[in-house]
């Protein structure tokens, strides 16, 4: 018999808070840094969405990743507040969430102190009992160890939980850790992106989450 759904697991970028322009900003910033001769269009950043820095920028420069890193924390903490977004209906919906008691964390590939800066701008941070970072862990996602991390601090189980996320790497580490996943429409490459990784939902608004939490 399938459990009950208590606990809803996050991301951040791109599922709660749109971060979308804050991103593509910031990549073209330190691309046009680190490679002047070469111009990165929109759509030449959507593949770096998701991924940890480290990973992307080490698969474009190993020697420099690092550095490359840093330039780009420093310039999206700089203009953070005045890129980021926020999506119709999510904190309504988180708020109903946390005021029907289920347990609510966020399982992001970004550094902890940034998850918390944009969690506090928008006015989410009192609703999440958990907040797991890049720096909390030994591997990101698609790895499951955010997620079973949270689990353990939520004292929750991997059959009564569902992971939210707007990226394939999201879908990838629920099924890793073994819970549902729910890929969200709004997601920048789209629904039927989502699809072709086969998450258990996809959520048209985060007031799907509500009913989809209630049914089971």
């Amino acid at each position: 018999m399938t459990k009950k759904i208590t606990t809803l697991l996050f991301d951040l970028d791109g599922t709660l808070i749109n971060t979308n322009e804050l991103i593509i900003k910031t990549f073209q910033h330190t691309l046009g840094v680190y490679f002047p001769e070469r111009t990165y269009e929109r759509e030449d950043i959507l593949p770096f969405i998701g991924p940890s820095l480290i990973d992307t920028f080490t698969g474009l420069n190993p020697e420099k990743a690092q550095e490359m890193v840093d330039h780009y924390r420093a310039f999206n903490k700089l203009h953070h507040d005045e890129l980021i977004l926020e999506y119709d209906g999510v904190y309504e919906a988180i708020r109903a969430l946390y005021e029907e008691d289920y347990k609510l964390a966020i399982v992001s590939t970004k550094m902890y102190d940034m998850i918390l800066k944009g969690l506090q701008t928008t006015g989410l941070d009192k609703y999440f009992q958990v907040v797991i970072g890049l720096d909390q862990v030994a591997a990101p996602k698609p790895d499951p160890e955010g997620i079973k991390m949270a689990l353990k601090l939520l004292n929750s189980t991997a059959d009564e939980a569902i992971m939210v996320g707007d990226n394939y790497h999201d879908i990838e580490a629920a099924q890793n850790a073994n819970v549902k996943s729910a890929g969200v429409a709004w997601a920048i490459r789209g629904a039927d992106y989502l699809r072709g990784y086969n998450p258990t939902y996809i959520l048209n608004s985060m007031g799907d989450l509500l009913d989809i939490a209630r049914e089971d």
